[in-house]
């Protein structure tokens, strides 16, 4: 029994595919080579620390500003904790922050772990309005029981976004 098929029809299309397979995969992962440092994985501050993010990964922190963490210093650099029900990341970000960002607010912040465990942004995405929230975070939150959805009293004290504390 031979590998070829009889049919010479048959044989040519084999042909082509044994010649273009090789190629198609090979284009494939140099396309997925050279995307491996745009890919940004998207975590809360428990997902976080469960995967054990490496430090200089890109990726994207998101949560709840906690109350109190914000701290700006003279020279434009800003400290805050980000947090979800499970656990919390204290963030450092250089420049100005979007006119939004407040504590108690969700925020998505870009960039990367240090050696120390502390998330370095290089960009911090604040909600624009009271009703919107970034998908990931709002499916993280509903995930760990946070989500505040349509009335609910926040866990960290604070009244929610637009509502009278009680």
């Amino acid at each position: 029994m031979s590998f070829w098929p009889k049919s010479r029809k048959a044989r040519a299309r084999l042909t082509v595919i044994l010649a273009v397979a090789p190629v198609l995969a090979l284009a494939v992962g140099l396309a997925m080579y050279g995307m491996r440092d745009s890919i940004s994985l998207f975590y809360t501050p428990a997902q976080a620390a469960e995967a054990h993010v490496k430090p200089g990964r890109k990726v994207q922190l998101g949560g709840l500003v906690q109350t109190g963490s914000v701290v700006k210093h003279p020279n434009g650099d800003v400290e805050f904790v980000v947090a979800d029900q499970k656990a919390t990341a204290k963030v450092t970000y250089h420049g100005d922050l979007p006119d939004l960002f407040r504590e108690g607010q969700g925020i998505v912040a870009e960039g990367t772990f240090d050696e120390n465990g502390v998330f370095v942004a290089k960009q911090v995405l604040a909600k624009h309005d009271e009703r919107y929230m970034p998908r990931e975070v709002s499916k993280a939150l509903k995930e760990q029981g946070e989500w505040r959805g349509e009335g609910e009293k926040p866990s960290y004290g604070q009244p929610a976004a637009g509502k009278p504390a009680p």
